[in-house]
């Protein structure tokens, strides 16, 4: 991957503008949507209070969604009006996102990790199936390790084997950086196209771009603080537990090649790539994504 990538990405939509991913799509055209989960706040024992979206049939099999950078529980909006009652889903709002409680610090993958960890405690879930995008899979990957009799198995988009060594992300880093308070919209409106490169609905754009802007810059800075510490491949042999891993062959931030390491390195895994979608996929391709994640469900439940 080239290191001017995401920083074309950003010069494009700060200036003329880039309309390959501007939503053309009427929200109501996707069958289903909107979709009507029921949002509520769990207060943890650790004193954090999440936002979270919940649905399905409280006897099913949990999954639980984490988000990526940014974003909140309403990163898989479009994806659970496809989810059968038979899955409890569960799409947090992470620490420092959304609605979700916003503490000056903790933000390595450990914290998040840990907080979920408090979330299942609260809700009385002993184990479920883990879904996360990009930061969330290495959420995902960090809660597996350190609670592998709670984590049924993985699910993980647009993953990161290193944050290290990956020209994007550290020019990201850079400009995270320089922000100052407000956030400046432009900005934030760059970042998310960089990771899509399909048309999604427009009224769901501007739904992620206004959950974005509730994060307040410490919040920003201090998320890529805490990538040092996401490196788990090498400790991922160890897993048992069946994982799916899900990239679009257009990612501008997880390499290819992270996907090939992250497949050969867990015992019980499968890759599948989406062409000609971009980081979030499951934004692009909300329906097969559903349809791959009910797949997987299936076959862990068995």
């Amino acid at each position: 991957m080239k290191s001017v990538v995401l920083l074309t990405l950003f010069v494009l939509v700060l200036g003329a503008g880039s309309s390959a991913q501007m939503a053309q799509i009427p929200l109501a055209e996707i069958p289903g949507v909107p979709v009507k989960p029921q949002v509520k706040f769990a207060q943890l024992a650790n004193g954090i209070t999440l936002e979270y979206a919940e649905q399905g049939d409280p006897s099913g099999i949990p999954v639980i969604f984490l988000h990526g950078y940014s974003d909140s529980w309403r990163s898989f909006e479009l994806n659970l009006p496809f989810l059968p009652s038979s899955i409890h889903a569960f799409s947090l709002s992470q620490r420092g996102h959304g609605n979700s409680d916003k503490p000056k610090q903790g933000y390595s993958t450990k914290d998040f990790a840990d907080d979920l960890a408090a979330f299942m405690d609260k809700l009385k879930i002993k184990k479920a199936i883990i879904v996360g995008h990009s930061m969330g899979s290495s959420n995902a990957r960090q809660f597996a390790l350190s609670h592998p009799s709670r984590t049924m198995g993985l699910v993980v988009i647009g993953s990161l084997a290193s944050f290290k060594n990956n020209p994007t992300i550290t020019e990201l880093e850079g400009l995270v950086a320089k922000l100052e308070e407000p956030v400046d919209s432009d900005f934030i409106h760059a970042f998310q196209r960089s990771t899509i490169i399909r048309p999604i609905p427009e009224e769901y754009y501007a739904t992620i771009v206004k959950e974005s802007e509730k994060l307040p810059v410490y919040v920003w800075k201090g998320v890529t603080h805490g990538w040092k510490d996401a490196d788990l491949a090498e400790r991922l042999s160890h897993l048992r537990i069946p994982v799916l891993i899900l990239w679009g062959e257009k990612d501008n931030f997880a390499p290819g090649a992270d996907q090939f390491l992250l497949n050969n390195t867990l015992r019980n895994s499968k890759l599948e790539i989406y062409r000609g979608t971009g980081h979030a996929l499951h934004w692009e391709e909300p329906q097969r994504f559903s349809d791959d994640l009910i797949e997987f469900v299936n076959r862990v439940k068995k």
